[in-house]
Parts: structure tokens; sequence; C-alpha cells
């Protein structure tokens, strides 16, 4: 296991000095207390290490079936997340509140490597155990932990470097810890966010799992985090009380434990019933909608759905989003859309409409469409649709974003795994997407990105229509429509080198170019469409407004549309939009001959008054252009956005602290979140 930087004996006396003097250097609090845990509570030796307790093999069974619904809840996240850290030389295990391992993951090489020491399922690793350790610490101290090499209570351990975070129950209760464990240097801090996001989505999977007949309701103060980790999550019963709430909504909600919200109605929450919230949510097709704190004027956007064995396939699912972890993308599930959604990806333009008929024509003959066109142009949406219209409509529609995948998690992602392919891979295996589009549409969005070397592989089961999963020896085989995409020009990538000629012509049975939003003829209706989207309601639009918005080029296409319409709509506040309320269509005109804001008395109560248009339009020009900058990003820095979000979140957006926590300085820290466009609002 790698080599101490102390010997025995130089390691134990380091221990008792600390014990008896604290760190020379102030070093780790969390530590220290835990070594005098080990001295006098366990009465531990860190020299003289104990073998570690394991159960034997009925118990860990009685044991994991006891857990099963946390371990469904896990397995994937862990396998996701281990495959993100693409060290061979780590391990991600989760144990119970007794520090027993129940599941881990890592390399064949490395799992047998460090079995020996205790590193297996079945065996406690609490610290009356283990002494000082990441797992073991983590239940002591109850919360997030990191424990380097020398940290360890036992010199036997001071080889690894472990890093863990408590997983909560929709109760509010510990239910498990999350570690990584590894002999790698790797940054703990950021570590640690890693791990705080996968428990996030451990836990959020474990309310889907504990509350399947509730209603889901999804809230964040800014809209762009709807349907991300960082949303708040409530679990709602028939009758409108909350059953289970998630730690950011307990969060959002300044509220401390899941006791103080659990049985109040949603209207004791926000300013709404959940009648009105369910019908507004399925006006909007289940786009966030504007709701205010109950008797506050603190504003969120929330989004609810009816349980998902009630709903069936009849209602709409939320749109697929993905989430900015890093290097994750947490759904390309299908989700069942709307049979009117060929009206909604065409609106009446007849160039959409005539590539709308030639796609379903030819799919139905299974011949493959590529969908060209430039970023934000509306493939997914138009790509739905001709799913719709098609022979394989009762099938599933997949959809896979190749240039948001990291290449560790391609493969795996598309072909699946069987049983065993690794240590820690979920019992059955997993299904690939490739094979979750059987008997529907497999949508191969940004195709042009995919990697060189999984091109090859993609082609030959297009040309078989046989998948081989990772780590099997059999082919099984596969029956889908193919619909794939790009902005990017696919010949150009040929004579480049960096796209195979035979695979271009596997995609392109039909090429359609899909318009740019400049050159649509709906762009009215397509406008007002987006509007009661956005809004919620009805949302009205003076004359000099939808002259604005006509006019404008429209370089993002759709989705800068989007942006643009969701920032009126929160300035408008429910009133008329109006052109002050679109202020980066109206950069260079004078503000002074802008319209005068809306009265006071027209908006809800608010802690402050109504901002001068000069101001609104400011704030409205810079959010609409982070949104747009944001877009642009590439996965990579995508990810490492949200991880920074997420670190200045748990330090309250204080960046004296987080730059402390990254051990950086302010100013390098202050030109990473100008380069990630992550502007600092709060008092620092």
């Amino acid at each position: 296991m790698g080599i101490s930087l102390l010997s025995t004996g130089q390691h134990a006396e380091r221990v008792f000095d600390v014990v008896r003097s604290g760190f020379e250097d102030g070093g780790n609090d969390v530590v220290a207390r835990s070594w005098r845990r080990c001295l006098d509570e366990y009465l531990l030796h860190p020299d003289r290490p104990r073998d570690l307790r394991s159960l034997d093999a009925q118990a860990l069974e009685d044991r994991l079936q006891r857990m099963a619904t946390l371990l469904d809840s896990a397995r994937h996240e862990m396998s996701t997340l281990f495959q993100q850290l693409a060290d061979q030389e780590s391990a991600v295990v989760l144990t119970d509140t007794d520090g027993v391992i129940l599941h881990m993951v890592a390399a064949s090489a490395f799992a047998e490597e460090i079995a020996p020491m205790g590193l297996r399922p079945g065996v406690v690793w609490s610290e009356t155990e283990a002494g000082t350790n990441g797992m073991g610490t983590c239940l002591a101290a109850a919360c997030p932990v990191a424990v380097r090499r020398e940290d360890h209570f036992y010199t036997q351990f001071t080889g690894l470097t472990c890093s863990a975070v408590p997983v909560y129950h929709p109760s509010g209760e510990m239910v498990a810890v999350l570690d990584v464990s590894s002999r790698s240097s790797l940054m703990q801090q950021h570590l640690l966010v890693l791990l705080g996001m996968t428990a996030r989505m451990i836990e959020n999977r474990l309310i889907d799992q504990c509350f399947r007949d509730a209603y889901p309701l999804h809230f964040h103060s800014r809209p762009e985090f709807v349907y991300t980790l960082h949303e708040g999550r409530l679990a709602v019963s028939d009758d409108g009380r909350i059953l289970a709430a998630n730690r950011s909504a307990l969060f959002q909600l300044g509220l401390q434990s899941v006791a103080e919200i659990r049985a109040r109605r949603v209207e004791d929450i926000f300013q709404t019933s959940q009648d009105d919230l369910l019908q507004r949510s399925n006006l909007s097709s289940f786009h966030p909608v504007v709701t205010y704190r109950a008797h506050a004027s603190h504003r969120f956007f929330a989004v609810m759905r009816r349980p998902a064995q009630e709903a069936g396939t009849s209602q709409t699912s939320p749109p697929v989003i993905q989430v900015p972890g890093p290097g994750r993308v947490l759904s390309t599930r299908a989700a069942p859309v709307p049979r009117s959604s060929g009206a909604v990806a065409t609106m009446g333009d007849p160039q959409l409409a005539r590539n709308l008929a030639v796609a379903r024509r030819v799919i139905a003959r299974q011949t493959p469409v590529l969908l060209c066109g430039e970023t934000g142009s509306g493939k997914e949406v138009f790509a739905r649709a001709v799913h719709d219209g098609s022979p394989h409509a009762d099938g599933a529609f997949v959809a896979i974003n190749c240039a948001s995948l990291p290449e560790s998690l391609i493969e795996s992602e598309l072909f699946g795994y069987r049983a065993g392919a690794f240590t820690g891979a979920q019992r059955n295996g997993r299904r690939g997407k490739i094979l979750q589009a059987d008997g529907g549409t497999l949508f191969l969005d940004e195709i042009g990105d995919m990697p060189l070397e999984l091109q090859a592989r993609l082609l030959r089961v297009l040309e078989e229509r046989q998948v081989t999963p990772l780590g099997a020896e059999e082919t099984l085989s596969v029956n889908f429509q193919l619909l794939s995409a790009s902005h990017r020009d696919l010949q150009e990538l040929i004579a480049e080198g960096r796209f195979r000629e035979d695979l271009y012509y596997r995609l392109a049975g039909v090429e359609l170019r899909l318009p740019a939003l400049r050159e649509r003829t709906d762009r009215r209706e397509l406008i007002r469409s987006l509007l009661v989207a956005e809004g919620g309601v009805e949302v009205a639009l003076s004359a000099e407004a939808e002259r604005l918005l006509m006019a404008h080029p429209w370089p993002g296409n759709v989705r800068q549309l989007r942006h643009v319409l969701r920032s009126a709509c929160a300035l408008a506040d429910g009133d008329e939009v109006r052109p002050e309320h679109l202020p980066s269509l109206t950069r260079g005109a004078t503000v002074g001959a802008l319209p005068a804001p809306a009265a006071a008395e027209t908006a809800p109560e608010m802690p402050a008054p109504i901002l001068p248009a000069s101001v609104a339009a400011t704030a409205a020009a810079e959010e609409a252009a982070t949104a747009e900058a944001v877009s642009r990003l590439n996965p990579i820095l995508a990810n490492e956005r949200q991880v920074l979000i997420k670190l200045l979140e748990h330090h309250r957006w204080n960046v004296s602290n987080v730059a402390k926590a990254l051990d950086v300085s302010r100013n390098t820290l202050y030109r990473k979140l100008h380069k990630l466009h992550i502007q600092i609002s709060h008092a620092d």
C-alpha cells in the first residue's frame, strides 16, 4: 500500500504529541479530536492495530436486504463517480451508520490489493474499530472529512488518503457514508465537492424510491437550477402535505430539519395551492413557473408533477436536463412528450414542416436522418417530433449528447456493461443507451464530437444492429430508428481526418438542414408559445417589444430567445412585456427614451422599490449575457463552473473562505470566477 512518510514509531509519537499539545501549524481539528477519542475513549494505540471486525456472510446478506433501497439508489451513482475519477488506484465505498462497508466500486487489481487491510464489503470501519479514517470519522463527526495519509490513526493506513461525506435519508437522519479511498494525491476539497454532489444525487433517488406515490415538487430561486442537483425537492401527498424534503430545499427555505416542514401544506410554504401549481406546471410544459414564499416576497421557480404511476404516459415529462456535475450526464432517459409535438416543432414554418414530413416518411422505411443546423436551432425538439410521428412512436426516445459525455463514460453509456465487468458494477449489469432505444428511436446529438476511436464501434453497431456490452462475449440484437444531429460541418471534419467518412454515409441517409431562427417565418407564434412556457400563464406583449423581438438576428437561435424571454418575464413580473424588459435588444437605445417601469402597486410585495428602467435593464442584460456565455462553455468548463458554484454555496459565497479552501489567492479565484462567468453578488 504506499509508503508512509513517517516510520511506525515516528507516527505514533506524532499522534501522542498532537493529542497533548495540538498541531503546531493549526492542523486539522477534526483529526486531532478523533485521535483524542481513539486514545482516551477507545483505548487504541497507533502502532498496535487489531484485526478489523467483519460480519459473517449471513449477517452481511441480512444487512444488505435491510438496506436494499439505499443500495438501489447508490449503485449507479457510485459507478458513475468511479468512472469520473478515472483513477485505477481508488475505491468508492458506501458504509451504513455502523461503519459496515455495504458496497464498493474499484478496479479489480486495486480491490484485490486493499482487501487484506479490510477494504471490502462486510468489514467494520467505525472509529472504534479502525481509528481515525474517512468513513468512521465522518460518522463520528457527522460532517464531510478528509483524512490524508498521516492523518490516519493507525500507521498501517497511512498509505491511503480518504475523503467521506454523510448521506441523509428523506427523514433527515444520516443513513450512510460515501467515501473515496485512494493512493492518489487528489485535491481533497475538490474531491469532497464531487462526493457531496454524488451524495445529493443518492438522496434525491432515495426520495423517489421512498415516495413513489407522492407528487414531486422541484424548485430553486434561480430557474436554471431547477432539474439539477442544486434544486430543492419536496415530496407532497395527494392532499398537499409535505412528506419529505432534500437538504437543498431546507437550505433555501431557511429550515434546519425535515421535522420543521413535514406535514405542512404546500400553501404554508408557497403563495400557491397544490392544484394551482400543478395546473400552471402543465400549461408551461413543465418548465419552471414563478411562485413566492408564503408570507414573504422571496421568489422561487417551481415545477410540480403528478406521481409517475398516476401520470402514466399521458403526462408530459419534465425537460431532459444535463446536470452540471463534473463530467456527468444525469439524464438522457426517454421522456414521453405530447403527440402534438410536431406542431410545437414547426409552429407553421413551411420549411420546417416540409423537413418534418420528409423525415417522417424516410424514417418509416428505416432510413437514417441527419439533422444539420446552428447551435440552439431546436434539433432535439425536431427529432422528438419525428419520433412521435413514426412507426416506433410507442417505443422510447433516447437522446445522447455526444459532446457532453466524457470519453471515460461514453463507451459504458452507449453499450452498457455486463454484471461483474468491474468490481462494484451493478449486480445485474447495466443496459446501455443503444439497448434502451430498442424498439424506439436513438438520437445522437452533436455526433461530430464523438471520439474517433468510438466511431468505428458505433459504425459496426449501426451496420450489424447488434451490441456487445463491456465485459461480455455475447451480442444482443437491437432494432431502432436512427436520428443524429450536428452543428458542425461533418464534411470538413472528414477532410481534417476527425470524422469517419463511412460513418457519415451511414448516418446521412437523408440530410436535412434546419433553418436558423432569423430565417423562420413562424417567429411570432414561437415567441408567444415560449412566453407562455416561461411565464407560466398567457403573457401580454407590447407592440414595440414584439417589433424588437421580430427584428433581432438571434445568433443564439431558439436557445437565446428562450433566455431573453425568461429574463423578460422575470422583469415584467406578471405585467406586460415592454422594451425595457428586453435590455439585450435595446442596448444601443437611450434609456431616457424607454417607457417608464410598472407602478409599484402592480407587483407583489417586494423588499425594495421597483428598480428604475436603467438599473433593471442593466441587471437583465447581464443575466442574459451570462446565460448565453455559459451555454457556450465546453463540457469541462461547465462542469468546473458547477463545482465552484457548489463550493461557493457551501461557504455562503464568501470569496475569502473559498480561496482559503482551494489554497489559492483571492486574485486567482476572481480570475477563475470571471472566466467561468460566475457573478459574486453576496458580501464577501
